[in-house]
């Protein structure tokens, strides 16, 4: 999804001012939401906005995956010289971006998108600008050096080391490492799960009837690309189908939980991956979801409604206690499966949300690593001799993964590492998760 050809800039200049006010950044797509589909005042800056809804994303996310890079652009074409760019991304700051020329700034993305016919035109060294471009696109193209590549392909260079780190950990070759690079920049189609014993012609029918395009790849996977909404399709209405990321199945399906089985999904969210475990058990056995925010979990409990699942039950915990075991579950000494999709960096969802990239800390990750572990350790607790633990993140940074695996076997060698791999991209198109299964004996 690239930048269109034809742009409301009068309208994409005034919200990209107002988004760049922010202290902090919010999720993008619910600030577009907010600005766009909510804003009804008529003479607010954005009231002519709903037209043009769909352009003004494709914009907005155009510039989360090139925004560091315009701004390197802007400062090297001012100074008129080549930056020492590893050394440059050190001292950066997202701030500067608001002393760059609006129209400057956007004229750089248009250039990187290799869409120049859409670039603002009202620059009066719109030539110079594109004659600087064409050197640093030639200078990049031809460059070998890791952090000069990331940096062209809208990545910090200070990443080089953990995506090192990822490539020889999944054993990925230097093409596959390129293609997990190059796939940043291109957002997966919308992957859908068949939730109801429905043969899979008839719900694509179904869909299709509704207008939505949908298409199977060759696994025989669901997918949407463009049409009708899905949320105006029978099939959704009628819990058929739900909207999931292949990688997040994936995720679900490393549950293998069987009929009558008592599972936990500890950090449940609004439930999708409890959606998809119960979607196995024919409403038999139990399916606790937790969440810290009860407000997601009112999303799941509108979900499993319209899917007339029965058997899940959700409240809310902190993961700051072990898990006070419901009557049935604490008879049998624990859960026969628990699933811990843990709070993280969500690097793995960059494709779909580029702003989360430039929220990625070290000390941030710091902080996650703690309260992943804070969580591993009081829902360890939960799990029944015989029972698995599955943990799960939607991060490619091998430190929320394997080494918090390696960290969790040490500190409980009870358990046993059953299997831990990479999900999705490089090799699928969706987003980058993981996920390892361990059994307690």
């Amino acid at each position: 999804m690239a930048i269109p050809n034809k742009i409301p800039y009068d309208i994409l200049f005034d919200l990209w001012r107002t988004w760049l006010t922010q202290n902090e950044w919010m999720p993008l797509d619910k600030w577009l939401k907010n600005h766009l589909r909510k804003n009804t005042n008529p003479k607010s800056e954005f009231a002519s906005a709903k037209s043009n809804t769909r352009e003004l994303s494709l914009c907005m996310f155009s510039a989360m995956r090139y925004f560091q890079l315009a701004c390197a652009l802007e400062e090297s074409y001012q100074k008129q010289e080549m930056l020492n760019w590893a050394a440059w991304d050190k001292t950066w700051v997202q701030s500067s971006a608001k002393k760059i020329p609006v129209a400057g700034f956007w004229f750089w993305i248009a250039l990187r998108e290799k869409n120049e016919n859409a670039g603002p035109k009202a620059l009066r060294d719109l030539t110079a600008r594109k004659a600087w471009f064409d050197k640093l696109e030639q200078y990049f193209s031809l460059s070998e050096q890791p952090e000069e590549i990331l940096l062209w392909s809208g990545l910090r260079p200070q990443w080089v080391p953990l995506l090192e780190e990822r490539k020889v950990k999944s054993q990925w070759t230097d093409e596959q490492l390129t293609d997990f690079i190059n796939q940043q920049n291109i957002a997966p189609p919308l992957w859908l799960r068949v939730q109801k014993s429905l043969p899979l012609d008839d719900v694509v029918k179904k869909l299709q009837q509704d207008s939505v395009h949908v298409e199977l790849d060759q696994e025989g996977h669901l997918f949407a690309r463009g049409g009708k909404h899905l949320s105006g399709a029978a099939a959704h209405k009628e819990g058929l189908v739900e909207i999931q990321d292949l990688a997040s199945q994936q995720i679900a399906l490393a549950v293998d939980v069987k009929p009558g089985q008592k599972v936990w999904d500890a950090c449940a969210g609004a439930g999708g991956k409890s959606l998809a475990i119960a979607a196995r058990m024919n409403n038999k056995g139990v399916v606790i979801a937790t969440d810290l925010h009860g407000y997601k979990l009112e999303e799941l409990k509108r979900r499993s409604k319209r899917a007339e699942f029965h058997n899940i039950r959700s409240f809310e915990w902190a993961g700051d206690e072990p898990l006070r075991l419901p009557k049935e579950v604490a008879q049998q000494q624990g859960f026969d499966w628990v699933l811990i999709d843990a709070p993280c960096s969500s690097a793995g969802t960059w494709r779909r949300n580029p702003d989360a990239r430039w929220r990625l800390s070290e000390s941030d990750t710091q902080e996650l690593i703690a309260l992943q572990q804070k969580i591993l350790t009081n829902a360890v607790k939960a799990v029944r001799a015989g029972g698995h633990l599955v943990y799960a993140t939607c991060s490619w940074q091998v430190s929320e993964n394997e080494a918090q695996v390696e960290w969790f076997i040490k500190n409980n060698p009870e358990f046993v590492l059953v299997n831990q791999t990479m999900l999705g991209a490089p090799f699928q198109d969706s987003d980058a998760m993981f996920v390892a299964v361990l059994k307690r004996n």
